[in-house]
């Protein structure tokens, strides 16, 4: 067979021999596949990426890690990254979990910040803030050279919270206007938030309140018992008659 091995290029052309003499007796299910879509017979390899040269220590002859994988980095990355810090309650709305292909400037027309068929979040920020930066050529868009990342994120926050604004806007106007015409509205998730916060609050004082009542006759009931001088010396009894005596010796000296 010399260097190479060219068999597996082959097995279509054996599996036909076999079938042709009758050796087999059912097709395979991948013998039209093959045969219509044979695989690749190219035996030289492509050049593969060059990978980063890492700085060796001098004092290591042989590095641990020769061979290192490429960092992919991707400039909207960075963006997002600086984005969602700022924003981080932007990940917790509701938003449907679909991959995207990565084509959205393609498709998309990112000179204006929302568009008409996918709801504004904070990828059409990054998308809007590359669309500053880079423009797109294609479509006639050329970059402004005097911007810069940080002029491009404020105008693109900027945008963003307008059309956040807008929305809320008009959430509140069609909600009155079916208020007005007899439209009933549940609980709200905010007034539900704070019905449980104040049932929480009514439990804790009603536990604290307990907690306290047992401190105090915990600690009443530690000093019981211990008696003083004063302690020990009876009390006069208001209803008690005073002595025949006593009024004697009252009346001779009045």
């Amino acid at each position: 067979m010399g260097r190479y091995d060219f068999r597996p290029l082959r097995v279509h052309q054996h599996a036909s021999q076999l079938l042709a003499a009758g050796r087999i007796r059912i097709t395979p299910p991948w013998h039209e596949v093959i045969g219509t879509i044979p695989p690749a017979q190219t035996l030289v390899r492509s050049q593969p990426l060059q990978h980063q040269e890492r700085p060796r220590r001098p004092n290591i002859k042989k590095p641990s890690k020769l061979f290192q994988p490429q960092r992919i980095v991707y400039e909207e990355d960075t963006l997002r990254k600086e984005f969602f810090g700022d924003h981080p309650w932007e990940l917790a709305r509701p938003r449907v979990v679909l991959e995207n292909d990565g084509k959205d400037a393609e498709r998309k027309d990112w000179s204006l910040p929302s568009q008409p068929d996918r709801p504004i979040d904070g990828e059409s920020v990054v998308q809007r803030q590359m669309f500053l930066l880079h423009g797109n050529p294609e479509e006639g868009h050329m970059p402004d050279p005097d911007m810069t990342p940080a002029k491009a994120y404020d105008q693109a926050r900027k945008e963003f919270y307008e059309v956040r604004l807008q929305q809320d806007i008009e959430r509140r106007v069609a909600k009155e206007e079916a208020l007005a015409t007899g439209a009933y509205f549940g609980k709200s998730t905010l007034q539900i938030g704070m019905e449980l916060e104040d049932k929480a609050y009514e439990e804790w004082k009603a536990w604290a309140s307990n907690e306290v009542m047992e401190q105090e006759q915990k600690r009443a009931a530690m000093y019981t018992g211990i008696g003083s001088d004063a302690a020990s010396v009876p009390e006069a009894d208001p209803q008690v008659d005073p002595e025949p005596e006593e009024l004697e010796a009252a009346i001779k000296s009045s």
